[in-house]
């Protein structure tokens, strides 16, 4: 089948007129200057300066206090005859001026956090000072009650040390006093004779005194006698001499006489 396309006057391209066409032309034309002069300027430096906006004003008032009114002055009053009776002035009484209120002081809680902090750890120092306090005078009350007890100690100690010695030595005196009983029971002085006082001490005026130690034999006379030191030279023969001659009862022991060995004999030389 074959188609045919016919023309038609209504779907052609319609034709411009002459009109239209150069008010096209006109507009380009103007476009294309317009960039032109725009790429020209950018080349020679031309910036775009900001549009500077304009500050607005500000009206500012103030309250200005104007004088009162000058008071126009009164007549003057026709003078007055004085008479007898005393003026009295009287005072306004005075106006008390407002007292300016005081501003509440703005306290920064950090400052107040702060100094809250600062107070207990002075209070807490002053705890830990009287606590420590009190611990020192506890310590030293323990001291001198231990140092109390000590002495009291020591003193009972040395009171009791010397009841010791004074019951010991009251034996021994006991002891001595016994065997000085036995003894003077077992034997007994028959005679003693008194020794001659040196000549030679008598001029030099020498006094002292001469301790002889003997042994008493079975039938009462002295054995080895003997001068212990301290005796002076010129009173040993004479002491030796007077014991030579002491005689004495014999020691008897299970009915039998025995010899009494260091038995001492002191002899006094003094002039009178």
């Amino acid at each position: 089948m074959t188609a045919m396309i016919m023309h038609s006057a209504s779907l052609s391209t319609p034709t411009l007129n002459r009109h239209g066409v150069w008010k096209n032309s006109l507009a380009a034309g103007l476009a294309v200057a317009l960039h032109a002069g725009v790429a020209l300027l950018l080349v020679l430096g031309w910036n775009v300066e900001k549009l500077t906006v304009e500050t607005p004003r500000v009206l500012r008032t103030q309250l200005v206090m104007l004088p009162p009114a000058p008071v126009p002055e009164a007549p003057a009053p026709a003078p007055v005859i004085p008479v007898a009776a005393p003026l009295v002035e009287s005072t306004p009484p005075p106006i008390d001026a407002p007292r300016p209120v005081p501003a509440k002081p703005v306290v920064d809680p950090r400052i107040q956090a702060q100094k809250l902090e600062q107070a207990a750890l002075a209070r807490k120092r002053v705890e830990e000072q009287k606590r420590e306090q009190q611990a020192q005078q506890q310590r030293e009350r323990q001291a001198n009650e231990r140092r109390r007890q000590d002495a009291e100690q020591q003193v009972a100690e040395q009171q009791r040390q010397a009841r010791q010695a004074q019951e010991l030595a009251q034996q021994r005196l006991a002891e001595q006093a016994r065997q000085a009983t036995a003894d003077s029971r077992s034997y007994q002085p028959l005679s003693k004779q008194a020794p001659d006082y040196p000549q030679r001490a008598l001029d030099k005026g020498l006094e002292g005194d001469c301790t002889v130690e003997y042994s008493v034999m079975p039938d009462g006379r002295i054995d080895n006698p003997k001068v212990i030191e301290g005796c002076h030279p010129l009173f040993i023969r004479p002491s030796l001499a007077a014991a030579q001659t002491f005689r004495y009862q014999p020691r008897i022991i299970d009915g039998r006489a025995v010899t009494v060995p260091a038995v001492r004999n002191t002899f006094h030389y003094r002039i009178k």
